[in-house]
């Protein structure tokens, strides 16, 4: 079996020739970001003054995005209603690159939707729309045939049960027998106390919390969960183990007739757990189906979790991060969405902090752009860098640049100790940015005139500053790119 390491050094290639089937309940987690600056007089609740929305898939559909992410193929089983909010879901999820052909729609059904009103970073509410009622009969028999055909075809399955009617113990019961057929590990997700239709699983990933519901035991200790692990084990008569997540704690792996094995948690500020478990098992499954043995896949999936975990709402992780998080290089954590960032800004000024934005190309990092980046953060307490992505860099510069790819200019400039945050953008200026973020300051080099300043009308407009850099002889990289490119 391949170790950690050598999965690793290869990029996690391995993923990308892993097929596997999600099979559990959808949902689409609905984001309505705001602001809280009074309570309403009729009772004591704040009002939040609407800012923008945002979609992302949730329950199994986040175990799916999280296995594309990190390069598989994920092919997603389950049900949605005949209703706009199941059109919503099934473009996101297409756009993530996951297989919906096993997605069948049950009028009988909303499709199920968490709304989570959000204000500087904290969640105040979260609305569910939602039904618990199990498939029809004729809906679970079409969601049968097409797992079972679909089954010896992937590399492992993932059953993610959050209790909304999908998975019954019929859909549960063959799909273990399928698998097993094919040879293939079946990882479940569990839900509820009644763990006996999970029966001959390979591997069941409650946390602490749904172990100690599970079983009605106490697990305050190692010793306690232990035995209430057993206990689960005993009657699920898992084919290879238990994994259970324990937030700060770490992971507890147990496996017959061996030890218990402690994983610890990787030390990481928590900034949101929405979602860690699906990406904890979707790493476990890419893990398993890649022949890594169980704890090894349970470490990787743990370094997973950490990286999530520093993110905000439902999120992935990419081999990328994972990579680096395995390297201990938490720097990949400072790249962030403008939609997180707008959230971790807003917080932060919340808290009197001074916020500087400041962007570029930053094609080739050099002393000068260090120096400016020093500079730049000596104007306030948290610095964040945009950075163009490829495609706008060639519809500035050139087809021939950028010479460094977007990802590699990220990690160069989240490395840097006194760069906060990077921002990849698309569009040619940075003006929607600044729209959305309202840093306190906006940095520029010297050589620009204050007029000549892209997005300086937007800064003023909300009462930020504008800073001005000194530029220093040999600060410029025009003229050694261009050096560059003609040797090329």
């Amino acid at each position: 079996m391949p170790t950690l390491q050598e999965i690793a050094a290869t990029g996690f290639k391995t993923f990308g020739r892993q097929t596997i089937l999600v099979i559990g309940d959808l949902m689409l987690d609905h984001y309505l970001w705001g602001s809280v600056e009074r309570t309403t007089p009729e009772a004591p609740v704040p009002i939040v003054r609407h800012d923008s929305d945002s979609w992302i898939p949730g329950g199994a559909a986040n175990v799916a995005r999280n296995i594309c992410s990190l390069g598989g193929k994920a092919l997603l089983v389950g049900a949605v209603g005949a209703d706009k909010d199941a059109k919503v879901l099934r473009d996101l999820l297409k756009e993530s690159g996951i297989d919906t052909r096993g997605i069948l729609e049950d009028k009988a059904r909303p499709t199920t939707l968490k709304t989570r009103v959000t204000s500087m970073g904290q969640q105040l509410l979260r609305i569910d729309r939602e039904s618990a009622a199990a498939l029809s009969g004729a809906e679970e028999k079409n969601l049968i045939a097409f797992a079972k055909n679909a089954i010896p075809k992937c590399g492992a399955v993932v059953l993610s049960d959050y209790g909304k009617g999908v998975l019954t113990r019929s859909v549960i019961e063959t799909a273990i027998e399928a698998a097993h057929a094919a040879g293939i590990p079946v990882l479940v997700d569990p839900k509820g106390t009644d763990y006996s239709k999970y029966r001959n699983a390979d591997v069941l990933t409650p946390n602490q919390k749904e172990t100690a519901v599970a079983t009605a035991m106490p697990v305050g200790t190692s010793e306690e969960l232990e035995r209430a692990g057993k206990s689960i084990q005993s009657v699920c008569k898992l084919q290879r183990g238990l994994v259970i997540t324990r937030g700060a704690e770490g992971v507890m792996v147990l496996q017959a007739r061996k030890k218990p094995i402690a994983i610890p948690a990787q030390a990481r500020e928590v900034f949101d757990v929405t979602g860690a478990g699906d990406s904890f098992i979707a790493t476990l499954a890419l893990g398993l189906a890649s022949q890594l043995d169980l704890e090894t896949a349970a470490e990787l999936a743990n370094h997973a979790g950490g990286v999530v975990v520093a993110k905000l709402g439902v999120a992935t992780v990419s081999p990328r991060e994972l990579g680096a998080a395995l390297n201990a290089e938490n720097s990949s954590a400072k790249i962030r969405p403008v939609a997180e960032l707008r959230q971790i800004v807003a917080t932060e000024q919340s808290r009197g902090r001074r916020v500087v934005f400041t962007n570029g190309c930053f094609d080739l990092l050099h002393a000068g752009h260090i120096r400016f980046l020093h500079e730049a953060r000596r104007q306030g307490d948290l610095l964040i860098v945009g950075i163009n992505t490829d495609r706008s860099i060639r519809a500035l510069k050139g087809p021939k640049r950028p010479l460094l790819a977007e990802d590699e200019r990220a990690a160069l400039l989240a490395a840097l100790e006194a760069v906060d945050y990077v921002v990849v953008y698309d569009e040619l200026t940075p003006v929607n940015i600044l729209r959305a973020l309202h840093p306190d300051v906006l940095v520029k080099g010297g050589n620009l005139s204050e007029e000549e300043i892209v997005g300086r009308e937007i800064v003023l407009g909300y009462g930020g500053h504008i800073y001005r850099v000194p530029m220093q002889v040999g600060s410029i990289d025009n003229d050694l790119v261009d050096s560059i490119l003609g040797k090329a």
